[in-house]
């Protein structure tokens, strides 16, 4: 059986200086100036109104009595389901019960909505000029290299995403272009980023958004009617399958057991 013929590429050994290293340096700079940047950007959060901060924790314990119900008994479940599906057809937890009902106030004439938009404007400044200047930097003088080659072997589907701006169509997927390195220091240097400036840090756009937008939390924000939020909290609830992860405990662990 004949072996598999390994490609080769002779490159110059001052790619590693000239393109590679310049580029990661130039990342991680760029990811440290965006923190301290975004830090001086970021106003200092007013505090919220205890009845708005109670209609918020309120919609987040149905959420959070949703997804952790396997971890409560039948009964336990049935009283807190039926005490917070009560609750938000009700209207209890709402910040403004007078106002249920009524049209949602234009956003746009909110003062502190005005103030959010223009902190995540800053934000976004903050995160896009930067990647936007390097992008440019690289297509203009390292655009079309191929810089460095892995040391694992790769499936057909990662060509795209690392060999970006070298249109070689034989070319082994395991070689890396300078364009595509730029992307995944992009997305790879957060672990750099938290030893340098600690795990609490805004150099990644992409951790930030993770954050903002986590799995099941609901995003209340003044454009969305909280009425609204609490009906479709409730009708969750009052269609979910309760299954405790305890019921039958003896007889699986006498199962187990026994074999």
């Amino acid at each position: 059986m004949a072996e598999p013929v390994v490609q080769t590429i002779h490159r110059d050994p001052a790619l590693f200086y000239w393109i590679l290293l310049p580029i990661t340096v130039v990342m991680i700079l760029t990811g440290v100036l965006r923190h301290y940047l975004s830090t001086l950007l970021q106003s200092a959060p007013k505090p919220q109104p205890l009845p708005n901060l109670r209609q918020h924790r309120s919609l987040m314990r149905g959420v959070n009595l949703r997804n952790n119900a396997a971890q409560i008994s039948p009964a336990a479940f049935a009283a807190r389901k039926d005490y917070l599906v009560q609750a938000y057809k009700d209207g209890k937890f709402l910040a403004d019960p007078e106002a249920r009902g009524k049209p949602r106030p234009n956003p746009m004439t909110d003062p502190a909505m005005m103030e959010g938009m223009m902190g995540m404007m800053k934000g976004n400044v903050a995160m896009m000029v930067p990647q936007s200047l390097i992008m440019g930097w690289i297509n203009a003088f390292f655009s079309g290299y191929v810089i460095m080659k892995l040391p694992f072997p790769l499936t057909p589907q990662f060509k795209s995403m690392l060999q970006s701006g070298v249109g070689t169509r034989d070319l082994d997927v395991r070689w890396v272009s300078s364009l595509s390195w730029y992307f995944l220091t992009l997305f790879g240097l957060q672990p750099v980023y938290n030893f340098i400036l600690g795990s609490n840090n805004a150099a990644s756009q992409v951790a930030q958004q993770m954050a903002q937008q986590q799995m099941g939390n609901p995003m209340m924000g003044p454009e969305q009617d909280p009425d609204k939020l609490f009906a479709n909290e409730a009708e969750n609830l009052e269609v979910i399958e309760h299954r405790y992860i305890l019921e039958g405990i003896e007889d699986r662990l006498l199962a187990s057991l026994s074999l």
